[in-house]
Formats: C-alpha cells, sequence, structure tokens
C-alpha cells in the first residue's frame, strides 16, 4: 500500500509535468489559452509519468539482461543536469538512427573535461547541453558498445527519459541502479505507476 505522503509527492510532480506540457503546446501554438488549463487537468488525470520501452542486446550487462526485457522508464520534464543526474540509465534516441532507441548510462554532462586513453586525443571540455553515455558492458570495444567513444558527445535532448525498474524474466525483476539523487527523485513515482503484471505482458521474442 502507497503512503499518503508518497501520494501528494506523486501528485505534485504529476502536476507540474501536466502544465509543462500544456505550457509546451500552448507556446508552440497548438492550444489556445481557454483550452490550456482543460489541458492540464486532462494530462493530469489521465496521462502518466512513466511508459514501457523493450530493450535487448548485450551492451547494458550485466544491469540489463541480453535476452531482453520490459522497462519502466520515467519520462523528463526537460533533460538538463538538474533533472538527469551522471550515473543514470537513460533512454535515448540513437544519434545514428534517430527513429531507434538506445539505453545507455550517462557518464558525464556539460563542463566536464574528457580525457581519451590514447595519447594523441586531445583532453576537451562538454560543451552546454551535451553529455556523454557509455555502455555497462565494460568488455565491448567501443563499435560493439555503440557509446559515445563511437559517436562522441550527444546532446542532452536526445534523452527521452530514466529507466527505473527492469523486468529480465517473472521471477527477475527489480529496479535498476541509478544516481542518488535519481532514485530519490523517482521513489514516488515508481511507487505508484509500476505494474509488474503489465510489463510481464505480451513479452516481444
Amino acid at each position: 500500500m502507497v503512503a499518503l505522503s508518497t501520494w501528494l509527492r506523486y501528485a505534485a510532480i504529476k502536476f507540474e509535468y501536466s502544465v509543462y506540457l500544456s505550457w509546451k503546446s500552448y507556446h508552440m501554438g497548438e492550444i489556445n489559452t481557454k483550452q490550456f488549463n482543460d489541458s492540464v487537468w486532462k494530462s493530469f488525470f489521465q496521462g502518466k509519468l512513466t511508459f514501457l520501452h523493450w530493450h535487448r542486446g548485450k551492451e547494458m550487462e550485466p544491469t540489463l539482461p541480453e535476452q531482453g526485457g520490459n522497462l519502466l522508464v520515467r519520462k523528463m520534464f526537460y533533460p538538463i543536469p538538474a533533472q538527469i543526474f551522471v550515473g543514470d540509465v537513460v533512454v535515448m534516441k540513437d544519434p545514428e538512427k534517430p527513429d531507434d532507441r538506445l539505453v545507455r548510462r550517462l557518464a558525464a554532462v556539460e563542463g566536464y573535461e574528457m580525457a581519451s586513453k590514447d595519447e594523441k586525443d586531445e583532453p576537451f571540455i562538454l560543451e552546454k547541453d551535451q553529455c556523454w553515455v557509455l555502455s555497462d558492458n565494460e568488455a565491448l570495444k567501443p563499435k560493439e558498445a555503440r557509446d559515445s567513444r563511437l559517436f562522441g558527445p550527444v546532446p542532452m535532448s536526445n534523452i527521452l527519459g530514466r529507466v527505473m525498474y527492469a523486468m529480465r524474466s517473472a521471477v527477475d525483476h527489480g529496479p535498476v541502479q541509478n544516481s542518488y539523487f535519481a532514485m530519490g527523485k523517482d521513489y514516488s513515482v515508481m511507487s505508484v505507476e509500476l505494474d509488474v503484471d503489465e510489463m510481464a505482458k505480451n513479452p516481444k521474442i
């Protein structure tokens, strides 16, 4: 049973997200002033703060299994260092195939100095709104891992959400290890929206 304090925290986060979505639509001219309030409440009562994403591949082993599984992903208001933290596992647009999605761990954000193991490569600073992502499988070479060692820095705007929970099988599932800050922020969202039975439905082959 979810505690009242957790529900209240969840409601506050959801209301803030609903206002953000509606303001974005209003700013882009998709809705007018009269429709703004309706949009906020519709998003609040009918929308969710999470989505399911199917992941398969060895790039994120041992965190995520190669054989595949459903992931519960928290949507982000706007992917900035105040919302996404170094150490978080994220779902992002593939920089080389924008219609595809990758799951990687955020390793660095704007302002970080990046140095290569190759002495021929000069160190560089990640610019504003840039980030560096890596696979968890340290045994893979850059081309196999398909992370920033291959395609370089990526825009923070490529990040679609933070992975909170992984369904490896009906008997093997649990929270994903993210940064300390993220796990604290995500607790109420996961407590309310996590549905293990739903995650176990219709697994992809």
